[in-house]
């Protein structure tokens, strides 16, 4: 520590994750469900990317968009939740200096990247129904490459871009992160000086990842609520609603928490209410994600018979 009384977190080699330690007698039951959850979410998304790696059927721009948010979803529950299961079966809740760096860097990452990557899925949907003639052409496969491409590498660059400008804020002598995991609002409560420049940088992120994709998704909904409404077929209707209503199931189930917690400077709301919002987008959104999409999905169920078949 040095004279002022701020300190350098590497000297000190760890930090504290509070988490839900202010409810002892919650942390047994969170940590049945978290697990649950995580099951779920893993056996899930490897399901789909499985059957649709297996399935020439489904081969198509859908499937591989929803291929790569099954890959995303796998890799951001890891990034956090193991942690916070050995955290809530443990009395020592640590989490080294390095690996809180590596974990703030992935969760922001991967964050980001699914805000962008539900934005190419709904232009998918939006090309399927309003552009059905030209459909083949708008997503040619080398395109549909290039989108989730894009959805990545625009996730990790942010990410690094934001997680070295997080840690140069010098921290105070206690390393308690009142939170389950390594994220930006929490890290910025522990700073010893004035965060107002980081926290516009995370307003200023957070409306490109996730105010500007979100408009372009409700856009695209709402060009397909048009087209919908002028089709004859019932069939029609009931494949359309099936497969975007599912996605803007997904949308509204990450899109929503995302916002309560990173549209508002870090002071602006409980941190205790933040927690349990961030075990919902966290948790419980990547596990429902795979049912939402392939429950009342025929393709799916086809691809199954044919695999048992």
């Amino acid at each position: 520590m040095n004279d002022d009384g701020k300190m350098n977190a590497t000297s000190e080699g760890y930090f504290v994750l509070l988490g839900f330690s202010k409810w002892p007698h919650l942390e047994l039951v969170l940590f049945v469900v978290v697990l649950t959850f995580y099951l779920m979410t893993l056996i899930g998304n490897l399901f789909i990317l499985i059957l649709s790696y297996l399935d020439s059927h489904l081969h198509t721009p859908m499937y591989f968009f929803l291929s790569n948010l099954s890959l995303l979803d796998l890799c951001y529950t890891t990034s956090s939740i193991p942690q916070l299961l050995i955290n809530l079966w443990s009395q020592e809740k640590t989490i080294s200096y390095n690996g809180c760096m590596i974990q703030l860097y992935f969760v922001l990452a991967l964050g980001c990247t699914e805000c962008v990557l539900l934005m190419v899925m709904s232009y998918d949907r939006y090309a399927a129904v309003c552009k059905p003639l030209h459909y083949t052409v708008l997503m040619h496969p080398r395109f549909c490459c290039l989108l989730a491409l894009a959805s990545w590498v625009s996730g990790f660059t942010t990410s690094a871009l934001h997680s070295l400008f997080t840690f140069w804020v010098p921290l105070c002598g206690h390393r308690q992160v009142d939170h389950f995991f390594c994220e930006v609002p929490a890290l910025l409560r522990l700073s010893c000086v004035g965060t107002h420049a980081n926290e516009l940088t995370l307003i200023v992120t957070s409306s490109i990842f996730v105010l500007i994709p979100l408009i372009l998704i409700l856009s695209s909904y709402g060009a397909i609520a048009r087209a919908v409404l002028r089709m004859q077929s019932t069939t029609g209707l009931q494949k359309v609603f099936g497969t975007c209503g599912a996605h803007l199931m997904v949308v509204s189930l990450f899109f929503i928490p995302v916002m309560c917690i990173y549209l508002q400077p870090p002071s602006g709301n409980s941190q205790d209410q933040g927690k349990f919002i961030a075990l919902f987008y966290t948790v419980v959104t990547p596990s429902l994600n795979p049912l939402i999409y392939t429950l009342r999905n025929r393709d799916v169920r086809g691809a199954v018979k044919r695999l048992m078949g």
